[in-house]
Order: structure tokens, then C-alpha cells, then sequence
């Protein structure tokens, strides 16, 4: 489909805001079921993203995943790798390839939140949140390195050396760290969070028809 920032020529345009850390499959898998919702009514989104993260005292090596959903959620090998097949399967139907693997790794996004606010500024931010989606699940990138999100920062149109230069200085830390307060002060404690013309708030990857049903009700509601 169009860029979901563009309008739609079809239908209404809805503002959609989206809480959400890089590190987060169900994320990904919640926008491509957004995706679909809008195809499905004709509707546009303008979708603003904004920065969480699951893990904040992550260390700059992060994580073996296996070993971390363990430790984090108690789970076994064997349910850790079934939640893993199952969301490869999910991805399958949305246009993801999940390539987990068993070296795969969790790591800090601290940095990865701070190139998105710098993309904001730029008009990139969705380009560049989609492209660290695809280079941490399925081209297994370290998001986490900078050179790699100035990499992918290129690749949507930023400016490698400014890019650099704000990471190297801290510039947007205080920023980010403001916008992620903001949510979690009014509740947010997971991610993937929707909020649907300002007013609907939807936790988790809920599903295309999900979706739909509540982009049509504001509609609605913007329309009366």
C-alpha cells in the first residue's frame, strides 16, 4: 500500500499514534494488521511513532533472546522457540520475514529511539522505523551500533555526519526520555499501544478487523 502519511484518495484520514520499541515482533505485527485494516476501509493514516523500551537496563552487548524470554518471562527453550515459530508464521500472511535464529540476539535501543526522534525533525521517521524493523528481524542487524543505524538512517535520507554528530552528543537523550515519560505516565507498560484519534487506546498486536472496526468508529465520530 501508500505510504500510510499520505492521504488516502479514498477515505478519511485518521491520526494514529503508535508506542513502540524496534526490539518488539508484535510491534511490526500490529503496524502490518493497521496496514491491512486501512486497505480494507479505504481509510489513511497519518502514524506517528513513539519511543518505549522493553528493556532499558539492557547492556551495550545485549542478550542471547532464548536466554533472555527466559529470565525476563520464565519461559522454556521449547515455548520460547513455539512463540517464535508462531510469529514467523503470523509474518508469513503480513509481508515479514522473522529470521530468528538460535545466535539471535536482544539489544539496548536506547540509541535506535534517538535516531528516530532525529528522523522526526527530518519527515523520515516512519521510512526509518520500518527500516530498523527489517534490519534487526530479518537481515539480523545490531541496532543497537551506530554505525548501522547511520546505515539505515542513509538509506531513508539523513544526513550521515549530522546523524553522527547528535548521537555522539547526547543531543535528543533528554527528548526521548521526555516522550517516553509521557506514556508511561498515563499507563503505558507495553507495546505495541494505538491511539486512535487521539481518544482510543488498543494494547497488542489486536488484528486487522480489530483495527477496522475502530478506525471506522472515529471516522464516524470526526464525520458527526
Amino acid at each position: 500500500m501508500s505510504d500510510p502519511n499520505t492521504p488516502h484518495p479514498d477515505g478519511p484520514v485518521i491520526e494514529v499514534d503508535i508506542v513502540s520499541d524496534v526490539m518488539c515482533p508484535w510491534c511490526i505485527v500490529g503496524y502490518r494488521q493497521l496496514e491491512q485494516a486501512l486497505g480494507a476501509t479505504g481509510m489513511g493514516a497519518r502514524v506517528r511513532w513513539h519511543p518505549f523500551e522493553l528493556n532499558p537496563q539492557m547492556p551495550p552487548e545485549g542478550q542471547n533472546l532464548t536466554e533472555h524470554i527466559t529470565e525476563k518471562y520464565g519461559s522454556t527453550p521449547a515455548q520460547s522457540a513455539q512463540t517464535r515459530a508462531h510469529l514467523q508464521d503470523l509474518g508469513k500472511d503480513l509481508g515479514i520475514t522473522f529470521a530468528f535464529s538460535e545466535d539471535t540476539r536482544i539489544v539496548n535501543s536506547f540509541a535506535a529511539h534517538q535516531m528516530l526522534d532525529f528522523a522526526l525533525a527530518q519527515g523520515v521517521q516512519h521510512p526509518l522505523k520500518l527500516a530498523l524493523f527489517e534490519a534487526y528481524f530479518t537481515r539480523g542487524r545490531d541496532v543497537s551500533d551506530p554505525d548501522v543505524l547511520l546505515d539505515m538512517g542513509e538509506t531513508v535520507g539523513l544526513d550521515r555526519t549530522a546523524a553522527a554528530e547528535m548521537l555522539a552528543s547526547g543531543a535528543l537523550v533528554d527528548s526521548v526520555r521526555e516522550k517516553q515519560a509521557f506514556w508511561t505516565s498515563r499507563g503505558i507498560s507495553g507495546v505495541p499501544s494505538m491511539v486512535f484519534g487521539g481518544k482510543y487506546l488498543v494494547t497488542g498486536a489486536q488484528g486487522a478487523d480489530t483495527y477496522a472496526q475502530i478506525l471506522q468508529k472515529v471516522a464516524q465520530e470526526e464525520a458527526a
